[in-house]
């Protein structure tokens, strides 16, 4: 589970900033919005408000920007992806970390770059224990070779082939040592360097992004017939006039008829870089671009097999094309597999939740959420405008975070539980009122008028 994301230098971020989801003991409310691990309670869901440009979006891409370096390394585009407003920002590290468990035990990540330059400068892994003490597991520090912690303790064997993949690494500026050793590596199930596949595993697979144009999750959900009525069913409560969800097969030519070309390749060439990286014989993956929502699996040798949807509407004897339905229902169907998902341990990262939808149906999926999850290890980070979901009764103090910019014009991110409000106050209000921040200020402007 996601326990904490801070970062420093990125975008809107100017200092470092952070976003936790440790529980308040403050707080009784809604405890079952908490999963305990040891003797930590981790919050399940995180919502964050904040006005247009406020940098809210930023927090998403963050996530966005640790996956994407883990997977391709440090791109040129991010060259300008520093706090822009200061000077000196340009040539100061930006630095990134996530806190996080996988089975039991707690992990922080995170690496240094200076982006301007696209070269990485630092990379940390470190076992964090509950006594407040932190277990480096491997360093790597400017030029010098990556090193492993003294409590590792590997065998004579793995001791060697790390150093010759440590010293084969170094000048790999714009690479992460941790996408390295699961590049093909293979580990032996008792292997003391484990923590590096269990790690990468987690950052890559149980952090789910949702956005249009972004590959929604590796699901079977849309792979066999028992799934695809659940989804109808599901659909269904939301009363979007759909009734029913099948899929078709289409060829790569039919798909490419409905997505530019440029985005098809991008999804292909996706696809091939997470077979080499996973060692996988086959990789899947749902994508919905624009007004098209596709499945696409892979296999070594063979060619791609390619799904889309098509949806009835009550009794009507026509098919109708996912480009026909309305902005709302695309939009469900970017949301979808957060309720139906067997996956353990999985945090999902939405932007703009409430995007296309009416508030009552935003109320009514996050309720669907929590009721389809309740006492499992799956939590929800999401931005929103939608102020009638801000409600103690829903959410707790804790779990509710603004994000606005200040006299300089950097992000800030601050949590609701620092206000002491009483619990019969009236959130939504205090919030357009101004209470908390994080809302539009507008300046004054008078129309000129021809004479």
């Amino acid at each position: 589970m996601l326990i904490k994301v801070s970062v420093e230098n990125f975008k809107s971020f100017d200092e470092k900033e952070e976003l936790t989801m440790l529980s308040s003991s403050k707080i009784q409310t809604n405890k079952s919005h908490r999963v305990k691990i040891k003797q930590t309670n981790i919050l399940k869901n995180a919502v964050v408000y904040g006005a247009n440009a406020s940098g809210k979006s930023n927090l998403v891409a963050t996530a966005a920007f640790m996956k994407g370096v883990l997977m391709e390394g440090l791109s040129v585009d991010s060259a300008n992806d520093f706090c822009r407003n200061k000077m000196e920002n340009k040539e100061r590290e930006s630095i990134f970390e996530l806190q996080f468990t996988v089975d039991d035990k707690f992990y922080a990540y995170g690496f240094s770059a200076v982006l301007s330059q696209s070269r990485i400068t630092e990379e940390w892994l470190y076992e964090l224990m509950q006594d407040g003490s932190a277990h480096n597991l491997f360093l790597r520090e400017k030029n010098n070779a990556p090193v492993l912690g003294d409590g590792v303790n590997p065998t004579t064997a793995e001791k060697n082939r790390f150093a010759i993949y440590s010293e084969d690494f170094v000048g790999h500026d714009t690479q992460l040592f941790l996408t390295e050793m699961n590049r093909g590596k293979k580990y032996a199930e008792n292997s003391r360097l484990l923590f590096f596949t269990h790690v990468f595993d987690w950052i890559m697979n149980h952090i789910v992004l949702i956005n249009p144009g972004i590959a929604i999750s590796n699901t079977d959900a849309y792979y066999s017939a028992e799934s695809l009525d659940n989804i109808s069913h599901l659909v269904r409560t939301f009363d979007t006039g759909v009734s029913e969800i099948q899929t078709k097969v289409i060829t790569m030519e039919e798909m490419g008829k409905m997505i530019p070309a440029e985005a098809l390749a991008g999804i292909f060439a996706d696809l091939k870089k997470q077979m080499q990286m996973t060692n996988l014989p086959q990789v899947q993956m749902t994508w919905r671009i624009n007004d098209g929502f596709f499945n696409i699996r892979i296999r070594e040798n063979a060619e791609p097999e390619i799904t889309t949807l098509v949806l009835k509407h009550g009794k009507s004897f026509f098919d109708f094309n996912f480009a026909e339905e309305s902005d709302g229902t695309k939009r469900l169907f970017d949301l979808i597999d957060m309720l139906i998902t067997k996956r353990e341990d999985t945090v999902y990262v939405v932007d703009e939740l409430e995007r296309s939808l009416h508030p009552k149906l935003t109320e009514h999926f996050l309720k669907l959420f929590m009721e389809a999850h309740e006492g499992t290890r799956m939590q929800m980070i999401f931005t929103t405008h939608e102020d009638t979901i801000m409600d103690q009764e829903l959410f707790r103090r804790d779990e509710i975070w603004f994000v606005e910019r200040d006299a300089d014009n950097a992000s800030r991110i601050y949590s609701l539980d620092r206000f002491k409000e009483r619990y019969d106050k009236k959130l939504s209000k205090a919030y357009l009122d101004g209470r908390y921040g994080a809302i539009p200020v507008f300046k004054q402007f008078t129309f000129r008028k021809e004479g």
